[in-house]
This record gives structure tokens, sequence and C-alpha cells, in this order.
């Protein structure tokens, strides 16, 4: 069994894209569809990775990078972010939510803007998980 990595997004098809080119590279994928779904899965399983969208219901990937990165247990997960929103405009929205008081967080471990080659998204995971 591969290393276990945990993708977000709440489009089937981005899901099922992910998880396939896991597979094919010797990881274990699981998948929460929502950010409250990812959070429940994250506190249970500890995934040795994580890839997430930022525009999902229930709870926004912004905000559910932030609970990542803010918590002495899980802050230490890397987090790929695989998103249609330009990467200047959701660190602008890290940004914003920092000034407005809430605590820093570090940019993520790598920032994919979606679409992307399968070959490109392998490549990411593996420079973070060796």
């Amino acid at each position: 069994m591969g290393r276990i990595i945990l993708s977000v997004d709440d489009e089937d098809h981005v899901r099922e894209f992910v998880s396939t080119v896991l597979e094919e590279n010797g990881y274990t994928p699981i998948q929460a569809t929502n950010g409250e779904e990812a959070m429940d899965i994250i506190e249970r399983s500890r995934p040795d990775l994580i890839i997430m969208d930022i525009l999902m219901p229930k709870e926004s990937g912004i905000r559910l990078y932030r609970e990542v990165k803010t918590s002495e247990s899980l802050k230490d997960i890397p987090v790929i972010i695989y998103s249609g929103v330009a990467k200047r405009t959701a660190l602008r929205a890290q940004a914003a939510q920092t000034e407005s008081g809430g605590e820093r967080v570090p940019d993520p471990d790598a920032y994919l803007e979606k679409p992307v080659t399968p070959e490109r998204l392998a490549a990411a995971v593996k420079k973070i998980l060796g």
C-alpha cells in the first residue's frame, strides 16, 4: 500500500482524475467532496498529503487550508492547491484573512492551476513526498 493522499474537490471528474494519477504512481487515494468531509477524514486518517480545490460548498478550500495549517496536530501535512482560481488571487485571499485578524498561514507546498497534465500532477506529488 502506497502513501495515502486525500483529494478534495466538489467535482466528481476532478477527484477521479486525481485518484487515477495517484493510483498509477503507486499512491493510495482517498476522496472528499467538500471541506467539512475533508476535515473529518484528515483528523481521522492523517493523510500523507492533501490535494485540494479552493472553491467548494459547505466549507471553502481557503478555510479548510487555514484550519489545517493553524492546527498544531495537522500543520505538518503538506498541501497542494489544485484549483481553477489563479494562484495570485488565492494568496491574496489568504493575506486578506490574515490582515483581518486571522493567524498567518504559510503558502501551500505547491499550487497547480487547472487544468494540469497527469505528468505535472505526479511530478508535484513526487517532489513533495520524495
